[in-house]
This record gives C-alpha cells, sequence and structure tokens, in this order.
C-alpha cells in the first residue's frame, strides 16, 4: 500500500522504526524547539540571567538524543542545583550570623568545595559538579549584596530550562530501548544475509582475485588467493560500525528498562561473539570451495544454512515487531548426529564446528532476550507499539514472524 504525503510527514513521529532510522533529525527538530521555547519562558517570566535557560537546554540536549540518558541527566541537573542552593544559603547565614572575619567564610568555602569534590570523584559525579558550580554562583562575592540573590535567579533559571527539556522529550521522545532494539536487529538481518553469502561462496569454487578487497580485509584472502566476495566485506563493515552504536545506549537502556546492566552488557558481548563468528566463516568459506564434501555431509550443511539464517532473520523480526511474541527455540540439528563429520577434511571439520559454535551463540542471545522480553517491552513506550499495531493492521502490512 502506497503511503500518503502525509502519511510519509507523521511517520517520524509516530512510527517507532522511522523515529530509529531518522533519529538524527528528530533530535534536530526537539533541540531547536527546545530552545524556542526556552526563550518564550524567558520572555513570559523575565526572570535575570535568563541566558541561562537556554544554556541548560543545550548543556541537557545538545549531546543527548535518548531519553534514558536526558532525564539521567535531568536528574543529575536539579540535584545538583538544589544541593548547590542549599550549601550556598548555609554559607551566607554563617557569614552574616557567626562569622566576623572574611578569611573564616573562605576557609569554610574551600572546605565545602574540598568536600563536594571529593564525593563528586568518589560517587556524585556530575551531581557534585553542579552542586559545586551552583553554590560558587551564589557565594564567591561574599561583598556584593547583589551576588547571592543573581546566583538564586542562575539557579531558578537550570531549573526551568531542566524542565523545558524534560517536557520536549516527553512530547517527541526517542527512547534508547528502542534504538537498542533496532540496532540489534537490523545487525541480526545483516547477518543472516551475510551468513547466507558466506554458504554461496562454499558453492562457487572458480573466483578471480579482487585486489580490492584484499585492502578492505587482509584476512579475506587465504593462501590459495580466493577472495571473499567484496559485498560481504562491506556488509562486514556496517554490522561493526552498528555494534559499536549500540554500546552508547546500554546504560540508558538499563534506566530506562530496569534491566541490570551486566545482562545487557551479556547480550552484548553474545551479539559480538555472533559477529566474530561469522567473520571466521567468512574467511573459511573459499578455501571449502575447493574441498569435497560427501553428499550427506553437504545435506547437513544446507540444513544448517537455512536453519541458522531463519533463526536470524526471526530474532530481528521480534526485536522489530510492536507486538509481545515469543522467541522460538533455535535449530535442534547437532553435529553429533553426524558421525560421518569426523572422517571430512581438517578444513571442514572447523567449519561446522564454527557453525556449531554460531548456533549456540544464537540459542544463548535468543535465551537473554526472551528472559529480558518483559523489560525492554514495556520499556519501549506501549503506546507508540499499539498504534504501530494499528497502522500495520489499517495499511494491511504483513509481519515477518513466519519466518
Amino acid at each position: 500500500m502506497k503511503l500518503t504525503m502525509w502519511q510519509r510527514f507523521t511517520a517520524l513521529f509516530v512510527e517507532p522504526y522511522v523515529r530509529y532510522q531518522y533519529a538524527d533529525t528528530l533530535h534536530a527538530i526537539r533541540l531547536g524547539t527546545a530552545v524556542i521555547l526556552a526563550l518564550l519562558v524567558n520572555k513570559i517570566t523575565n526572570f535575570p540571567h535568563g541566558e541561562w535557560t537556554t544554556i541548560t537546554v543545550f548543556i541537557i540536549l545538545g549531546l543527548l538524543q535518548y531519553q534514558g540518558a536526558i532525564y539521567t541527566k535531568a536528574k543529575e541537573r536539579v540535584l545538583g542545583t538544589l544541593l548547590g542552593i542549599g550549601a550556598a544559603l548555609g554559607v551566607l547565614w554563617f557569614s552574616q550570623n557567626v562569622s566576623a572575619w572574611l578569611w573564616v567564610d573562605y576557609a569554610l568555602i574551600g572546605l565545602i568545595s574540598g568536600i563536594i569534590g571529593y564525593l563528586a570523584v568518589r560517587q556524585l559525579g556530575y551531581t557534585g559538579l553542579l552542586t559545586g558550580i551552583t553554590m560558587l554562583m551564589i557565594v564567591s562575592d561574599l561583598g556584593n549584596n547583589n551576588i547571592g540573590q543573581d546566583g538564586v535567579y542562575r539557579a531558578l533559571n537550570i531549573l526551568l530550562g531542566t524542565g523545558v527539556s524534560v517536557a520536549v522529550t516527553l512530547v517527541l521522545p526517542l527512547k534508547s530501548t528502542l534504538m537498542w532494539r533496532f540496532l540489534l536487529s537490523s545487525n541480526l538481518d545483516a547477518c543472516s544475509s551475510l551468513y547466507a553469502g558466506v554458504g554461496n561462496h562454499i558453492d562457487a569454487p572458480d573466483v578471480i582475485k579482487d585486489a580490492a578487497v584484499q585492502s578492505l580485509n587482509p584476512v579475506a584472502i587465504l593462501a590459495d588467493g580466493v577472495p571473499v566476495n567484496k559485498q560481504l566485506v562491506t556488509a562486514l563493515q556496517q554490522i561493526n560500525k552498528r555494534l559499536l552504536a549500540v554500546r552508547p545506549h546500554i546504560a540508558a537502556t538499563a534506566s530506562e528498562s530496569g534491566i541490570k546492566k551486566e545482562t545487557l552488557e551479556t547480550i552484548q558481548r553474545t551479539h559480538r561473539n555472533i559477529i566474530g563468528t561469522i567473520d571466521l566463516l567468512l574467511s573459511a568459506a573459499p578455501r571449502l570451495a575447493n574441498i569435497d564434501i560427501d553428499d550427506e555431509n553437504h545435506v547437513l550443511l544446507l540444513h544448517y544454512q537455512h536453519e541458522l539464517t531463519q533463526a536470524m532473520q526471526h530474532i530481528a523480526a521480534v526485536l522489530r515487531s510492536p507486538s509481545d511474541e515469543m522467541f522460538r527455540p533455535i535449530t535442534r540439528i547437532a553435529v553429533s548426529e553426524y558421525p560421518s563429520v569426523q572422517h571430512l577434511a581438517f578444513e571442514w571439520q572447523g567449519y561446522f564446528w564454527l557453525t556449531q559454535t554460531l548456533q549456540t551463540q544464537l540459542q544463548q542471545l535468543s535465551d537473554l532476550l526472551q528472559a529480558t522480553k518483559p523489560n525492554w517491552y514495556a520499556a519501549s513506550g506501549l503506546g507508540y507499539q499499539r498504534r504501530e499495531q494499528r497502522r500495520i493492521k489499517q495499511q494491511g502490512g504483513e509481519t515477518d514472524l513466519h519466518l
């Protein structure tokens, strides 16, 4: 079904997968909107030092696209500002009611700053930094009667800027959990295509050496000079690029979903291992094209190829789906049921061992995703997912979960 111009325009705002594809564009729209709102807030409130409202918007949203990271930054900024105001008011009270000498006040400020610095390094981090900055904005010139009032206004504008930033992310959310899901899904889809391409190479013995492939991936050129297809090597580079892009989302996804960070790290490690295994298969495939294999084991090879390719596509489809689907078990084919594999050439035995390793890794990934699914599915935004389900139904879209 062909989309209308209005559907294509609104897809950026209502469809999770499109939001993932155009995350940078949506981030730019959101940041611009937040700055305009901050300027309007300054115009309405007319507080002194209103520039801190827009500065805060840029600090929170400028380099952060996703809700989990933004909420963490906003929480730290609010907490740091409030703690800084409290510390500054305590210093001002001490200066006006207890201390008679300016050097005592300065010594107290230095002592509190040292304590804040210690806590910032040990535990508080950005919150500690903001606590110290806010305190010093208020008490940096105790002899100036206006400095305390100016500092409080700056702190108030920081809180307003934080509120604007959070409000805009609620209206135009970009969830790290969704980005994490879709990046992993895209990589598994690409890995399935790459793995299918590896199998095709085994059946193509007479391939002309391509120097360009060697420059892209020297490991892909074996001793007999048979290269892996250049497109497969390029695809592997894109897969590795997405693998690196997942890393910044892990902490924010843990915050949004409540999944333990260690569990997400295990998923990421398994994800990386799957790519590494396919890379090894990619490097091994060309040599196997010139080594004989009997019919029985060739059938086993084709079965493995078919089952594991569709297993990767199925995991990717469930990750991408707006419906609450189940991950099915990976193929039950076992090399141990084919004793003739032990009599194959060493290269073929190694290839089957790598294939069995890939099978184990996919099963581990599937089990981890299934165990954590209630968390990451709910954290993806149930409203958006229900809207996506209605859209698929209305447009007659088909799911790829039949794989």
